[in-house]
This record gives C-alpha cells, sequence and structure tokens, in this order.
C-alpha cells in the first residue's frame, strides 16, 4: 500500500511517500521545510498567522507531490506546538477539512511511542528526538515527552547554553541506558557538520556515531559563530542556524546527564511511525467528506 506522511512539528513541516510491504516502509519521496509553526507558542499558547500560513503554503506542494506519486491514505501528526496551543485542534481540522488528509493530534505518549515505532531499536538503547518543541526519550517500554526543544528554548533562553543545559538535566528523568539512537535535524545536523560534508548527505549521516566529545566541540563551535555564518555552514539549512545551539546544547546536557560516550545518528525517525500508522487507516470512504470543518485563526 502507497501511503503519504506528514509531520506537522514545532519547526519543521516534513512528509514522507513510501510502500508499506508485510510492515516494511520502502522510500519513494522525503522532504523538509522549516516553516517554524511553533513560533510563539511557548509564551502565547496560539498559533500565530504567519507560521500558519507558512505551514499552508507548504502542504499545498506536499498535497501536489504526494497527489502525484499516487498515496492511497495521508496521516497528518501534529506534535508539540499543535497540542500546547489553544487553536491547535482549530488548526489541524482545518488542515483536513483543506487537504483531506486524516490528521491527529499526538499526544506525548504517543509521539514517543511512534517514534519507537519508526526507529526500531534494539534492547536497551534510549532513542532521543529532540525536536522544536518537545524531547521524546525512549527506552524499551519505556517513554517520555518532555516540554524542551529547540525552538521552545531559544525563545525562553536565547543562547545561553549554561540555562540550556541545567534546565534540560533538570527535567531528565532517571535512566541506564546501555547505547544511543538520535533523530531529528539537531541530531543529523550535528552529524553532517561532525563528518564536515559539503553538503547535506542522508546515507553518510545514517549510522554516524556522533561521540559526546564531538557534540561538545560542535556546540561550543556554533555558539561562537555569528548567526550569517552559521546559517552559510556547509550541510547547514540556513532556517536551522537560530535554533540549533540550543538543540545542541539539549543533546550534550542528555549525553552528560546518561553518560553517554556517543550516540548513533538515525534517518529514521517518528515520520516513518506516521507511515506505518497511515497504512492501518481504513480506506476512505468513496465521495465522503472529511470530518470537522473549522474556521481557524
Amino acid at each position: 500500500m502507497r501511503v503519504a506522511a506528514v509531520d506537522l512539528g514545532t519547526n519543521t513541516t516534513r512528509l514522507l511517500v513510501a510502500d508499506v510491504v508485510d510492515g516494511r516502509l520502502e522510500e519513494l519521496h522525503r522532504e523538509t521545510r522549516i516553516t517554524r509553526l511553533g513560533e510563539g507558542v511557548d509564551s502565547r499558547k496560539r498559533l500565530l498567522p504567519v507560521p500558519i500560513a507558512r505551514v499552508r503554503n507548504v502542504l499545498s506542494d506536499y498535497r501536489r507531490t504526494l497527489e502525484s506519486l499516487g498515496a492511497a491514505r495521508t496521516l497528518a501528526v501534529g506534535t508539540s506546538a499543535i497540542r500546547d496551543a489553544e487553536n491547535g485542534e482549530a488548526f489541524l481540522g482545518e488542515v483536513e477539512w483543506s487537504y483531506g488528509f486524516t490528521t491527529h493530534i499526538a499526544t506525548g505518549d504517543e509521539e514517543a511511542a511512534l517514534t519507537r515505532r519508526g526507529v526500531a531499536p534494539p534492547p536497551d538503547t534510549l532513542v532521543v528526538d529532540i525536536g522544536g518543541g518537545s524531547t521524546e526519550l525512549v527506552l524499551d517500554d519505556f517513554h517520555v515527552s518532555l516540554p524542551l526543544g529547540s525552538v521552545r528554548f531559544t525563545e525562553r533562553h536565547g543562547e545561553d547554553v549554561e540555562s540550556i543545559v541545567r534546565e534540560t538535566k533538570g527535567l531528565l528523568p532517571e535512566l541506564q541506558p546501555d547505547a544511543a539512537i538520535g533523530v531529528a535535524g539537531t541530531l543529523t545536523t550535528l552529524a553532517a557538520l561532525d563528518l564536515r560534508l559539503d553538503a547535506y548527505d542522508r546515507k553518510r549521516v545514517h549510522g554516524h556515531l556522533l561521540s559526546r566529545v564531538a557534540a561538545h566541540t560542535q556546540r561550543d563551535r556554533l555558539a561562537a559563530l555569528p548567526l550569517d555564518e552559521r546559517k552559510a555552514l556547509p550541510a547547514m539549512e540556513p532556517e536551522r542556524a537560530p535554533v540549533i545551539v540550543a538543540g545542541a546544547a539539549i543533546l550534550t546536557a542528555i549525553l552528560d546527564a546518561y553518560e553517554l560516550d556517543a550516540i548513533e545518528v538515525s534517518e529514521r525517525d517518528i515520520l516513518d511511525g506516521i507511515a506505518l500508522a497511515a497504512a492501518e487507516l481504513p480506506a476512505p470512504e468513496e465521495g465522503a467528506a472529511p470530518p470537522g470543518a473549522f474556521t481557524c485563526c
């Protein structure tokens, strides 16, 4: 079955089109756009008009792409920013009505579970998903979603690394993992920088072992660079540069707290879990209108 998964994240809006065969994904198309939907949500508890417009424009492009590839079912999942915003449910209702996607606001537990499903980690391996508004930690049957992320903490602390590290460590649960796998944009960007790539290369990033020393080195290097120079780094998405220091500080706090010498970087993440869940959706009824028409924002 050919499906499409849309991850409506705090910092990015992402698309995956894949065939699901015997519970396995065969990827056809993957795309990421930085839309910063969660801009201002930490302080104002609302999705703002300009970020909403950015996401709408991207979703229009994604719908054309997934239709051209013949996706039979599409599941769009809202995460931290949407569940924290007073108008998040209304926004998702509008997405469902406007684009014909099945939508779902993931709880923190569901977000962590979808990440685990996408990564399929070995036993005793901590999965770390640093997002824009939340960070998911998954270890075997334990999972938690914490209210810390690259966008949220940049808005709260700027680039004060010590404050970010202090608040992160204060929120971390007591865990004893043997190893770790890291997913999402902060981790993949740090891996690309550690590899000194001239351009981003998913194949080289996937499986890269980022040492704790290297994570600290990249964090301090990025924090010392003016924003314009940071944006110009090879393999750096310019739109990610303003929040990468906070993401890197969260990562180093996690590695230090759990005494992890390194973390394996994975290109498989919650988006893969959403795609697997999309394959389990009931078949759409012919001619049925999407439920839940809302006027949003």
